[in-house]
C-alpha cells in the first residue's frame, strides 16, 4: 500500500506567517524603485505600458493555474509586437523570476499542501537541465520552431481541460506516494521541462502538473502551487544562465536591451498580480479560471499558425502534434484510473485482513 501525503489545506496561518512576504515586496520595490530613479527611466516605463498591462492579466494567471506568465507574456511580445522569439523567451524567465517568486514565496507563508515527492526531483532536473539547454540548444532552434513548440505545447493543455477538467475539479484529499518510481518520474519531468522552458521561457510547469493531475490525481490545490514552485526556480535558473552566457559571449548569446524595459514597467505589476492569482485561486472555483485559460491556450494556438504563415505539411504536423500530446494524456489519465483503483482494491484488502486479525485477536481463546 502507498503512503499517502499531505494534501489537505491546514488551518490559516497567523498574520505573522507572511512577515517574509511582505518584506520580499518591500525589498523588492525598493530595489525597483532606486534602478528607476537613479537611471531615470520613467520615460522607458511609459512607453512599454502595454505589456505592463498584459502582465497584469498574465500574472493571475500565474499564481493562480499551472501557466507562467510567460504564457501570456510570449506571444504578446513575439506574435503581437513581432519580436523575435528570444526576446519573447527571455522576457518570460526574467518576468516570471519575479512574479512567481513573488507567488511562491506567499505560497510558502501560507503554508499551501505541495508535492515534494515530484517537487524535489523536478527542480534538480531542472537545475541540470535548464542550463545546458540554455548553452547547447536555445541558441540555434528557429523562430518558427519555437513558435510552433509553444503554440503546441499550450494548445494541448487548454484540450485536455476542456476534456477532463470534471475530473481534474472533482479530486480532492490525499495524492499516493509511489515508491521507486517518484525520483524518476521527478527527475524526467525536471530534465524535459529544462528544455522546453529553454526555447519558449514556459512549460515545466505545465508538465508537472499533467502528471500530477492525470497520473497521480493530486487535487489541484496541491498542483498548482507544486506548479508555480517548480516554474519559479526554473525561471530564476533559466534567466541567470543566460545572463551568464550573454556576458560570456555576447555575439552567441547576446541578450536584446528591450528585455530590461519590458521588464522594468512589468515587475511591478506581476509581484503583486501573481500572489494575488494565489490566493484567489484557493478561495473560488477553479473550473471557470480553466476554462478561460484553455480557450487562451487553443486561440494563441490559431494564432500562431496564422501569424507565422504556417501552411501544408508544416500546419498538418501542428495540428497532429496537439493531437498526438492529448493522445499521451489520454493514456497517461487510463494508467492513473487503474493506478487509482488498484489503490482502492488494495487498501479495502488490507483493510479487511485488518479487521478480520482485530476480531481473532479479540475471540476468547478455546481450550
Amino acid at each position: 500500500m502507498t503512503t499517502p501525503i499531505a494534501a489537505t489545506c491546514s488551518p490559516s496561518p497567523p498574520v505573522r506567517a507572511f512577515v517574509p512576504f511582505l518584506l520580499w515586496l518591500v525589498a523588492f520595490y525598493g530595489v525597483w524603485l532606486t534602478i528607476v530613479i537613479v537611471g531615470n527611466h520613467w520615460v522607458a516605463i511609459s512607453e512599454y505600458w502595454p505589456i505592463a498591462v498584459a502582465m497584469a492579466a498574465g500574472s493571475y494567471f500565474a499564481g493562480s493555474t499551472p501557466m507562467g506568465g510567460g504564457t501570456v507574456g510570449f506571444p504578446v511580445l513575439v506574435l503581437l509586437f513581432d519580436q523575435p522569439v528570444s526576446l519573447g523567451r527571455n522576457f518570460g524567465l526574467a518576468i516570471q523570476s519575479i512574479g512567481m517568486v513573488s507567488a511562491s514565496i506567499y505560497i510558502f507563508c501560507a503554508r499551501r499542501p505541495l508535492d515534494w515527492h515530484l517537487l524535489r526531483p523536478a527542480l534538480l532536473g531542472a537545475l541540470i537541465s535548464t542550463p545546458v539547454s540554455c548553452a547547447l540548444i536555445a541558441p540555434w532552434a528557429s523562430d518558427l520552431w519555437v513558435k510552433l513548440v509553444f503554440a503546441v505545447t499550450w494548445a494541448s493543455f487548454g484540450l485536455m481541460h476542456f476534456v477532463k477538467l470534471r475530473s481534474f475539479v472533482s479530486s480532492h484529499g490525499r495524492a499516493d506516494q509511489w515508491p521507486g518510481v517518484d525520483t524518476p518520474v521527478g527527475l524526467l519531468i525536471g530534465i524535459a521541462g529544462g528544455l522546453v522552458s529553454s526555447l519558449t521561457g514556459v512549460g515545466i510547469d505545465m508538465m508537472i502538473y499533467a502528471v500530477l493531475v492525470l497520473i497521480y490525481r493530486a487535487d489541484l490545490k496541491v498542483a498548482i502551487p507544486t506548479s508555480v514552485i517548480l516554474m519559479a526556480f526554473t525561471s530564476v535558473v533559466g534567466i541567470l544562465s543566460n545572463l551568464l552566457l550573454a556576458a560570456l559571449n555576447p555575439v552567441r548569446y547576446g541578450i536584446s536591451p528591450e528585455l530590461f524595459h519590458n521588464w522594468l514597467a512589468a515587475a511591478p505589476v506581476v509581484a503583486l498580480g501573481a500572489p494575488f492569482g494565489a490566493i484567489v485561486v484557493a478561495r473560488i472555483p477553479r473550473a471557470p479560471t480553466l476554462l478561460i485559460v484553455s480557450t487562451l491556450c487553443i486561440g494563441q494556438f490559431i494564432w500562431t499558425i496564422e501569424q507565422a504563415g504556417v501552411r501544408g505539411w508544416a500546419l498538418l504536423f501542428a495540428v497532429l502534434a496537439v493531437l498526438a500530446v492529448n493522445l499521451v494524456f489520454h493514456f497517461m489519465y487510463r494508467f492513473g484510473e487503474a493506478r487509482k483503483n488498484n489503490n482502492a482494491s488494495t487498501f479495502k484488502g488490507t483493510s479487511s485482513e485488518t479487521m478480520t486479525a482485530d476480531r481473532a485477536n479479540q475471540s476468547p481463546t478455546r481450550r
